[in-house]
């Protein structure tokens, strides 16, 4: 499949290498110094298995400042920009999503956007009804920095979102938690399916634990 990832820290370089082992992957950034260095096998970040996978695995893997390229004929684009929380506002800054979803509304409409940046509660229900758009879900991660990639091929579980009443959305999403299953070394991985809110949910109670 051709997967592109819009935002290459920890959580898109990591899911970028974990899916490019079996599939097309267009990472996308605006930084171009970061984008040069991925397509010249080395990682912008300091994590022991995004640096040995980029130097010696043999993935399909190309990064790029060109939204355009990356995203048509695109099968799943996920969106893993920063959503920093302003303490003194009190909310999370998501315009990164919100414009990387203008772009796919533009150049790939019917790609399933997986959003993986973190985000409050009711926000993928609100993008959605905002942008008229059925093919938008959540994903959350539960990554370390530093070991993200390790905590990709060997998750504690894979949570993807859906709408259980639309049939063509619920196999998209277990078409998506397949790709991760695949490219993880564990094997058995616990696998949950539920709604948007709850996995957003579930996101933000397991960073406050943590």
């Amino acid at each position: 499949m051709k997967i592109a990832v819009a935002g290459n820290g920890y959580v898109g370089l990591s899911n970028s290498i974990l899916l490019a082992q079996n599939n097309e992957v267009w990472a996308v950034d605006i930084v171009e110094e970061k984008v040069n260095l991925i397509n010249h096998k080395k990682s912008p970040i300091v994590d022991k298995e995004i640096e040995e996978y980029l130097a010696e695995k043999p993935l399909n893997l190309r990064a790029t400042t060109d939204a355009k390229a990356a995203y048509e004929g695109a099968d799943f684009i996920i969106i893993s920009t920063p959503t920093n929380y302003d303490e003194k506002k009190n909310y999370f800054d998501t315009s990164p999503v919100e414009a990387v979803i203008k772009l796919v509304m533009e150049y790939a409409p019917d790609a399933i956007m997986v959003i993986k940046s973190t985000v409050p509660v009711g926000y993928t229900e609100k993008v959605r009804a905002q942008f008229g758009s059925k093919n938008i879900i959540f994903s959350p991660e539960f990554l370390r920095e530093s070991k993200a990639l390790y905590d990709n091929l060997y998750p504690s579980r894979i949570i993807v979102s859906t709408d259980e009443n639309d049939e063509k959305l619920v196999k998209a999403s277990h078409t998506f938690a397949s790709l991760l299953q695949e490219g993880a070394i564990k094997e058995d991985i616990d696998t949950l399916f539920m709604g948007f809110t709850e996995a957003e949910a579930v996101k933000l109670f397991a960073n406050t634990y943590l």
